[in-house]
């Protein structure tokens, strides 16, 4: 992919920053107080934009406010289009995905890097604030579980429902077509139903179904778990 090229190069080149000579970036404020400012700094006479789904967790609170920060920007699709082309690129740049998570990279390093890679690859501005306050607050590590959660709220935002079928083998055609349309039916028309098939041997057989924050658990393993729970219980004989 282009962009794991380009992120390939610039790590290549922040390999020779002297961590004694420092670039002379500002320290950046605490993330929290910063992230909220960058939500409500843009388009301020535009109403307050509300999160499709509630996220909960550090992470969650970040994805929502990058969220808000978009809609009000309407720079919501590029936003999503950068952030998806930088996980995708982590996936096939083990040394850049190794960087954003090293607890021992100077932030003025860390810092210099995201810049550089957010340049080359042309991300908008927004993307590149952002990216920059986690690096300058040590949040890099958590890139992908954020921008999990912020595809969260875009999927959301566009009336999409994304539903994870865990199973011990994949569906076949036919039972995945008649397992979709149920959930169509149950979300509800108006709504894009998306299936994302899981493979976990572990759960025995049976499926578990996971949408809006919801957990729908049919698996062989939570079926037998629950039947050792019950004969593990006490008999009261005096009812006998």
């Amino acid at each position: 992919m282009a962009l794991a090229g380009r992120i390939r190069s610039g790590i290549s080149f922040f390999k020779t920053i002297s961590v004694s000579s420092p670039r002379s970036h500002p320290r950046g404020a605490p993330l929290i107080p910063a992230l909220r400012d960058y939500a409500t700094a843009s388009a301020q006479k535009t109403g307050n934009v509300k999160v499709p789904v509630a996220l909960v967790g550090e992470s969650g609170n970040f994805a929502s406010w990058l969220y808000i920060a978009a809609v009000k920007m309407n720079s919501l699709e590029k936003i999503e289009s950068d952030l998806s082309e930088l996980v995708e690129a982590m996936k096939t740049s083990p040394t850049f995905s190794q960087f954003t998570k090293d607890p021992s990279v100077p932030r003025e390093t860390r810092l210099a890097a995201i810049v550089d890679v957010c340049d080359k690859a042309k991300f908008a501005e927004p993307t590149k604030n952002f990216l920059s306050l986690l690096a300058e607050n040590g949040k890099l590590k958590n890139l992908d579980v954020i921008v999990k959660k912020f595809m969260q709220l875009t999927t959301a935002h566009r009336g999409d429902v994304k539903v994870l079928v865990t199973t011990v083998m994949p569906l076949p055609p036919a039972e995945e077509k008649e397992l979709k349309e149920t959930l169509q039916e149950i979300i509800g028309e108006g709504k894009k139903v998306t299936v994302e098939q899981k493979i976990d041997p572990s759960i025995y057989g049976g499926l578990i179904v996971e949408f809006q924050q919801k957990v729908l658990d049919m698996s062989i393993r939570t079926r037998a778990q629950q039947m050792e729970r019950l004969l593990r219980e006490p008999v009261d004989l005096s009812n006998l």
